[in-house]
């Protein structure tokens, strides 16, 4: 299960319905031990949801962090996706038995910061690790009430992925395009050629978790999710975005939902993905043409939101290893780590000076998709309140925009029952909302 389900927000929002009530004890951590080769240090548990290419990159920064210090033993532990993580962090916490720290996405660490589960991360910084040495947007997300509540680590942005190879034959420039209304003036070029017995389609849409990459093109149409916990889905900037996919769909025929649309896209049977830049490598390693990195169009406005993971440390972890887990958190916030995390995963370096590292400096010379990641970063907004803060809030969305993409139902119906539902999750958490956020 990748998405980020139900039963993963669910979890982390019935903490104080279930027994959980963070107060100043310490719980135990998760089963293992310190291997012989680091006896005597403190036992740090570190929750991951990366597997694969990714995952490898985390082990080998776990193993240097280990290897290059004598007082701490990290232990990363892969627990499947950002919503297995968020699920069963939920359950250890109410268990009082959970790791000390863990990877939390974007729309899952609101949910343990409002019941008090998270520890504030100042009294760790210094000069080395704190505000200062993070990206101002990125760091920025996790500060509410003057305190952080998390750092940046795997954060993201949806980039435009495109064929070059494809493009080419259709005789359409080598970039992507600028606004949507380009993309979809391209449509019929990209159709006049052949893929798998039948014309190429522009774009694939995302059957789970679409509304991540859709958050940015309702700002793009001059729309949002909502002002505050005040749901606006279904005013005219969100309208205008759903009736512009349902016509390339529906009317075009040029666009489809697909259940994965980068391997579409990377078997070379669509022309055109918006996903996240954190699959820039994976992504590219499978494509067996040039893959082309563009900024996502804009249309009346530009703006993409930020996802992916930030780090947060546990309440009721004993100070020994809060202590112990803050100098890994240092650690990673060094440029050279940062900048070698972003060049084996194309994460967003979250780091400043990251920026200056050779070798990642070499790495967009040499493959400029990584630096348009960075680049876009300056269109780059938190999302919307009642997406980040409403539980489930992304699933009524998605579940929503399933209904345009299949069955080419109105976005001005549909958009109209999402709010409906997302107001009344909106007035489940708008008194904890109000109280420990604005």
């Amino acid at each position: 299960m990748r998405r980020r389900s139900f039963l993963g927000l669910a979890a982390a929002s019935t903490l104080a319905g279930c027994g959980y009530r963070s107060v100043d004890a310490d719980y135990a951590q998760p089963a293992g031990a310190v291997p012989k080769e680091y006896a005597n240090r403190v036992r740090v548990v570190f929750w991951s949801p990366y597997g694969g290419t990714n995952g490898k990159a985390l082990d080998k920064l776990v193993e240097k962090f280990n290897k290059t210090q004598q007082d701490v033993y990290v232990e990363v532990q892969f627990q499947g996706s950002y919503d297995d993580v968020a699920q069963k962090v939920a359950a250890g916490l109410i268990a009082k038995q959970a790791p000390d720290i863990a990877v939390l996405s974007d729309v899952t660490w609101e949910r343990f910061y409002l019941n008090d589960a998270l520890e504030p991360l100042n009294p760790y910084f210094g000069d080395s690790f704190g505000p200062t040495v993070f990206e101002p947007k990125l760091f920025g997300e996790y500060v509410v009430k003057g305190q952080s509540w998390c750092v940046p680590f795997a954060r993201s942005t949806p980039i435009l992925y495109f064929n070059r190879d494809l493009f080419a034959k259709a005789g359409l420039p080598d970039r992507a395009p600028r606004t949507w209304s380009e993309l979809r003036s391209w449509g019929p070029q990209l159709a006049r050629v052949q893929t798998g017995g039948r014309p190429l389609r522009s774009l694939a849409v995302a059957k789970v978790d679409g509304d991540w990459q859709f958050q940015g093109n309702v700002w793009q149409f001059g729309g949002a999710y909502s002002k505050g916990l005040d749901v606006t889905i279904d005013q005219d900037g969100a309208v205008a975005a759903g009736e512009w996919q349902r016509k390339l769909i529906h009317d075009d025929g040029f666009g489809y939902m697909a259940s994965s649309p980068t391997t579409d896209f990377a078997g070379g049977l669509v022309a055109m993905v918006q996903d996240s830049t954190g699959g820039l490598k994976s992504v590219t390693s499978k494509a067996k043409f040039r893959v082309g990195a563009g900024f996502i169009p804009s249309e009346v406005a530009a703006g993409i939101a930020t996802g992916g993971g930030g780090i947060g440390m546990f309440r009721n972890a004993t100070v020994e290893r809060k202590q112990a887990a803050a100098k890994f958190l240092e650690f990673l916030a060094t440029p050279q780590n940062s900048a070698w995390w972003t060049t084996q995963s194309g994460y967003l370096p979250v780091v400043l000076k990251a920026r200056e590292d050779p070798a990642l400096k070499k790495l967009i010379a040499d493959e400029p998709n990584y630096g348009v990641a960075i680049a876009q970063l300056a269109n780059a907004r938190q999302q919307d309140a009642i997406r980040l803060y409403g539980r489930n809030s992304n699933v009524a969305i998605y579940t929503g925009l399933q209904q345009i993409y299949a069955d080419n139902a109105s976005p001005k119906k549909v958009f109209s029952s999402v709010a409906r539902r997302l107001e009344a999750i909106g007035d489940e958490v708008r008194r904890q909302y109000e109280e420990k956020v604005l």
